[in-house]
């Protein structure tokens, strides 16, 4: 019947393929499970519909991105050049992506945002959570180079927010040139957000 331990993982990754690739209203569930390679049946022995099953692919891509995030922010590196890695990394991952498939992915929770925020109430909370998520690990290391001195920002929350928020913008960017140097700009203008003090600045490792 399809109803393997692995088929739950097939849809997931088939659909999140397809969202990356032709974003998620225009699919349906019978491609899904056929890119996936499971019978339809299999999909709502999983997933009551479409939209949970979107919720599903936005939990997966948060637990990676989560712990990629925790990895770099958290580590023993000096508070700005943990930023500088978050985009370094950032950067090298839709490289990556636009090497492998010769278009730049962008971010899945930027690319539904614009796509579903109007049209699904549950979609759109989690999405919220996931940024605000975001700006408080952003939050933890500015507040952490403001005491080191290091910027001059008066509120690290809004000064977190706008990191984010230029983050996403750049990746959007990214993704409408189909060209992933747009992210290049990423550190200097995060500069110039914190009003860094230069002489403070690490240099990339």
């Amino acid at each position: 019947m399809g109803r393997t331990s692995d088929a739950r993982e097939k849809i997931l990754g088939a659909a999140h393929s397809l969202i990356e690739l032709r974003g998620y209203s225009a699919l349906g569930v019978a491609e899904i499970c056929r890119t996936a390679g499971v019978p339809k049946g299999s999909f709502y022995y999983f997933f009551e519909s479409k939209e949970a099953l979107a919720l599903a692919v936005i939990d997966d891509q948060w637990a990676t991105q989560r712990s990629d995030w925790t990895r770099v922010l958290k580590s023993d590196a000096q508070p700005l050049q943990r930023l500088r890695q978050l985009f370094e990394e950032t950067e090298a991952e839709q490289l990556a992506g636009q090497q492998n498939c010769g278009t730049v992915s962008g971010c899945l929770f930027g690319n539904l945002t614009l796509e579903m925020s109007n049209q699904t109430e549950a979609v759109r909370t989690r999405l919220q959570e996931i940024f605000d998520a975001q700006v408080d690990m952003v939050d933890t290391v500015i507040t952490e180079a403001l005491a080191r001195g290091e910027v001059t920002v008066s509120d690290t929350r809004a000064a977190a927010r706008s990191v984010v928020a230029q983050l996403e913008g750049q990746v959007l960017f990214a993704k409408l040139y189909n060209n992933a140097s747009q992210l290049g700009a990423l550190w200097t203008n995060c500069l110039a957000l914190l009003g860094a003090d230069s002489p403070h600045v690490p240099t990339a490792a």
